[in-house]
């Protein structure tokens, strides 16, 4: 069915009082855009910032009265409506639409990505059954690719592996299929676990191959290959820890890293690893190496 939607132009500050005005008025959902394509890319812990400029989008059934609800609105907040906008979306179906935005994707030579509503383009490639989800990690960042990249172009034949913040299990899974012997995942979030648990069932990677660990259970035995895509503050904070558990001549990637933090991730590894050149894309940087 149509559905009508309001845009509201905000700021951080008047958040709250119209998502909590717009879902006493009837919204079936809330939905906060950037209004200028401003990153935040590292929140303090326990935050939820929003962009300075902000828009709030709530859809309401068909049917609904635009004036009368806007009207409402203004009653509840007691105040003007900021900038506003109201437009009525054309039935779709939103699944299909959804689902034809993402395709199968290649990284490197020989790794796919492939969603399972698409057959795989290159059948006798190594063809990772991956759908998109709400998080975790499926490919279309460019931290994510620049993993899948780097471990396509690695020798893993009875490698052991260690992902940590596995999210998705992706990279974990990408380098058992790409020949690694074993792969071990660990993620501070219960449902990350959950996920790499499901993707690897997916595609047929027995859980004997790839035990899953929160931090705290996480075995401290070293690893052939460690790779890490979360975030430059806790790749810093974690190096000791991320140093001991590579094996002397093992090897690590990096990621999740800002081209402008890429010089001071690096200088926490430096002593440690024989770093290759930094390799950068789209604003994101891979720090790769071999311990010395």
């Amino acid at each position: 069915m149509p559905w009508l939607q309001v845009r509201l132009a905000i700021s951080p500050e008047q958040a709250e009082t119209y998502e909590d005005a717009l879902l006493n008025v009837g919204a079936v959902s809330v939905t906060f855009m950037d209004a200028e394509d401003q990153p935040i890319f590292e929140p303090d812990l326990g935050t939820t910032p929003l962009w300075s400029h902000t828009h709030l989008l709530a859809l309401f059934e068909d049917g609904t009265d635009a004036e009368q609800l806007l009207a409402h609105l203004e009653l509840l907040t007691g105040a003007p409506l900021p900038q506003h906008q109201t437009e009525v979306l054309a039935d779709q179906d939103w699944e299909r639409s959804w689902m034809d935005n993402f395709h199968p994707m290649r990284f490197g030579q020989r790794l796919w990505i492939v969603p399972s509503w698409h057959a795989a383009p290159e059948p006798d490639a190594v063809n990772l059954l991956l759908d998109p989800g709400l998080a975790f990690g499926t490919g279309t960042h460019p931290t994510t690719a620049l993993c899948l990249e780097w471990l396509d172009g690695q020798d893993l034949t009875d490698c052991n592996l260690l992902d940590f913040g596995c999210g998705s299990g992706i990279l974990a899974i990408a380098a058992l299929l790409l020949g690694a012997k074993q792969a071990v995942g660990t993620d501070i979030d219960y449902q990350a676990i959950e996920a790499s648990r499901d993707n690897a069932e997916r595609n047929g990677i027995e859980a004997s191959r790839f035990p899953l660990y929160l931090p705290e259970q996480l075995p401290a035995e070293q690893a052939d290959v460690v790779v890490a895509n979360i975030l430059a503050g806790p790749l810093v904070a974690l190096a000791p820890q991320l140093i001991s558990l590579v094996k002397p001549g093992g090897r690590l990637a990096l990621s999740g890293i800002l081209a402008e933090q890429g010089e001071d991730v690096a200088a926490a590894y430096a002593e440690a690893f024989e770093l290759d050149p930094l390799c950068i894309r789209d604003g994101w940087v891979r720090i790769s190496g071999r311990r010395r």
